[in-house]
């Protein structure tokens, strides 16, 4: 099939040859890794623990920070001989990255391209990747997309969050995810009407994969079922979840409704594609380049099935290192192997992330990423939370180093108001620590609004 063909020649020539004029090894590693995945546990292990000291190595020569806390603790690389040894090294938080600067960059880094994120915990945090992290991190996705059968160049359908991310695509970008037929649809302010329209850009483009947060998914969804509206017939084959914990009810009607596979995803743009489900089951961990350590509230490992911190260790490179990383989500590995026959690891369950969507004036729902993206650029920003009662009134909660730039305040309430009704009442307040929530978990995007506390396909019953 012509369909099929193009496929063939996006992903075996033209996106290969994209990643080469960007200096990108993706093509390459993407042939390491898959060997690699079928590796047997103590033969990946072994490669773990090598890149570990290949990396304790490099960091306490060119890495500031590290070299200083290994000459003062008295640490060599050759230390480093398991993965226990790594509870030699303290562990990482944002915050602590902030405050050191470039001395957590290393010396010999160049080239890097600077990234930003709000992160699952709500405190923002400004980094930069070198290229062969870049490679290694698109490396893992492609490998992980063709466990399900498709690829790179196959018709996608992006449903993402934030309207400032889509305004910022450039010409050129616009002309290479036309060449790689990835569209982008922004599924902020999810009117019945807005619903309507993005189920019929689904039948119209016939996507064959689908990729975005599984609440907005579900609300289509949901919105297709009520009103008859079949798309099994589309041939989509999979749906890949990202950014929210992937709940069951979420699953089984995104899988109903158009007639696909669903597959979660666990990673960020900091940390990296940590996990991705298999056909098997399995959320697969990509132990080539990372180490996941789970943790009590003490920073004690917990045995395998019992849930806890999450602490992400990427040994790609040294440029800016992510080392006994807190990702701020909680979860448990997998004690049992995959039926996949795959050597990787598993995490067994994921609790975090939770990123709550509030409710505009008009009933629709707005996904809380819409919010993300408007506040995390803001210089000297520790941490926010945006807090919903009801539909009329919203509390935005700024923990922030020295001075509001001038007319903030007004431009924030101006674009709240847009995505929420020009009716709504924002108040800021300013504070130095903003608390988490009951249980210690730290939502960025809080809604309370009574009837919200139902899954359902009504658009205000929607988030617990």
């Amino acid at each position: 099939m012509i369909d099929d063909f193009y496929t063939r020649v996006v992903s075996t020539l033209l996106f290969p040859l994209h990643e080469q004029l960007k200096r990108h090894p993706t093509a390459s590693l993407l042939r390491s890794l898959e060997r690699s995945q079928w590796w047997s546990v103590e033969r990946l292990q072994a490669l773990q623990l090598d890149r570990l000291r290949r990396l304790m190595s490099a960091v306490s020569q060119q890495v500031p920070y590290y070299r200083d806390l290994f000459r003062e603790r008295g640490l060599s690389p050759e230390q480093f001989r398991t993965f226990a040894d790594l509870r030699r090294l303290p562990l990482v938080e944002k915050s602590l990255i902030r405050q050191q600067g470039e001395r957590w960059r290393a010396r010999s880094a160049a080239n890097l391209v600077t990234q930003r994120t709000s992160g699952s915990s709500g405190e923002p945090l400004t980094f930069q990747l070198g290229r062969h992290r870049i490679g290694m991190d698109i490396a893992a996705k492609w490998r992980a997309t063709r466990w399900w059968g498709v690829d790179f160049g196959d018709r996608e359908l992006v449903l993402w969050g934030s309207a400032i991310e889509s305004d910022r695509q450039n010409r050129l970008r616009s002309w290479r995810d036309r060449l790689f037929r990835s569209r982008l649809v922004p599924v902020e302010n999810l009117t019945e009407a807005r619903i309507d329209q993005i189920l019929d850009q689904v039948k119209a483009y016939r996507p064959r994969v689908l990729f975005g947060y599984p609440s907005a998914m579900a609300r289509l969804a949901w919105r297709a079922k009520e009103r008859a509206c079949h798309f099994r017939e589309l041939g989509i084959r999979v749906a890949f979840t990202t950014s929210e914990v992937l709940r069951p009810e979420w699953r089984a009607i995104i899988g109903e409704v158009f007639g696909c596979e669903v597959s979660d995803e666990y990673g960020a743009r900091d940390a990296g594609l940590i996990a991705r489900q298999c056909p098997a089951g399995g959320l697969h961990i990509t132990a080539e380049a990372l180490i996941v350590e789970i943790l009590d509230d003490t920073n004690r490992p917990v045995p395998p099935g019992e849930t806890g911190h999450i602490v992400i260790t990427n040994l790609v490179g040294p440029e800016f290192p992510f080392i006994r990383y807190r990702t701020g989500d909680r979860g448990a590995l997998d004690p049992l192997p995959c039926t996949c026959g795959r050597g990787l690891p598993l995490l067994g369950s994921l609790e975090g992330r939770c990123n709550d969507g509030l409710v505009a004036l008009d009933g629709s729902w707005v996904h809380g990423s819409s919010f993300n993206y408007l506040l995390r650029e803001l210089n000297g920003l520790k941490a926010y939370k945006i807090v919903q009662e009801d539909r009329e009134q919203v509390e935005v909660l700024l923990s922030v180093d020295g001075v509001l730039p001038a007319g903030f305040e007004q431009e924030l309430r101006w674009a709240l108001r847009r995505r929420l009704g020009g009716g709504v009442q924002v108040q800021l307040r300013r504070m130095d620590l903003i608390p988490p929530e009951t249980g210690g978990k730290f939502r960025h995007v809080v809604c309370r609004i009574a009837d919200t506390t139902n899954a359902s396909p009504n658009v205000a019953r929607w988030h617990s």
